[in-house]
């Protein structure tokens, strides 16, 4: 089946306009309609009590089984501490070549790291990290172009330094699916 469009769940709260302006940043870099739905999760099960976080891969097949389609690519939005074993922490985490992503906010707040708040640091960072997930659910892989969305992010610092879009050069490898 064609793609059809992109779906934002939010799991947890987001205030509506929040949502909408990512869903907006999300359009103009993929030029899919884009959606936003409500999903609810019992987060009990995929919490790990002796590292105090969420297993971002058990999230993510999750996710995956209950609320991704053929037709759609998928993101699922969280406010909970991710990681995978090999990890300390993630920012998100998608199926290369797939349909379903996660992304998360917890760790991309100024407090966590000392520094005073500013609310548009967390909402483009998150864009950015939703935008990450996405290209690899179209089959990026992480660019190194510095300013290229796929870069990869593992602190807040390189997140802030890349863009929120494709450098030309992934653009053109995904230009047959996207566009």
């Amino acid at each position: 089946m064609d793609l059809q469009n992109i779906t934002l769940i939010s799991f947890g709260y987001f205030e509506e306009v929040f949502l909408r302006d990512i869903a907006e940043a999300v359009k103009q870099e993929y030029f899919f309609q884009v959606n936003i739905k409500e999903g609810r999760l019992d987060l009990s099960e995929f919490y790990d009590p002796g590292r105090r976080q969420y297993d971002g891969t058990k999230l993510l097949k999750e996710v995956d089984s209950a609320y991704s389609s053929d037709s759609n690519k998928t993101v699922g939005l969280f406010s909970v501490d991710l990681f995978i074993p090999i990890l300390t922490y993630i920012f998100g985490q998608a199926f290369l070549n797939g349909r379903t992503g996660i992304a998360s906010l917890y760790r991309l707040s100024n407090e966590r790291y000392g520094i005073n708040t500013a609310d548009n640091f967390i909402s483009e960072r998150f864009k950015k990290e939703i935008i990450h997930e996405l290209g690899h659910t179209f089959g990026l892989i992480h660019c190194h172009i510095p300013t290229c969305v796929m870069r990869s992010g593992t602190y807040v610092e390189d997140i802030d330094q890349k863009s929120s879009s494709l450098c030309p050069g992934c653009r053109k490898k995904i230009s047959g699916v996207v566009i």
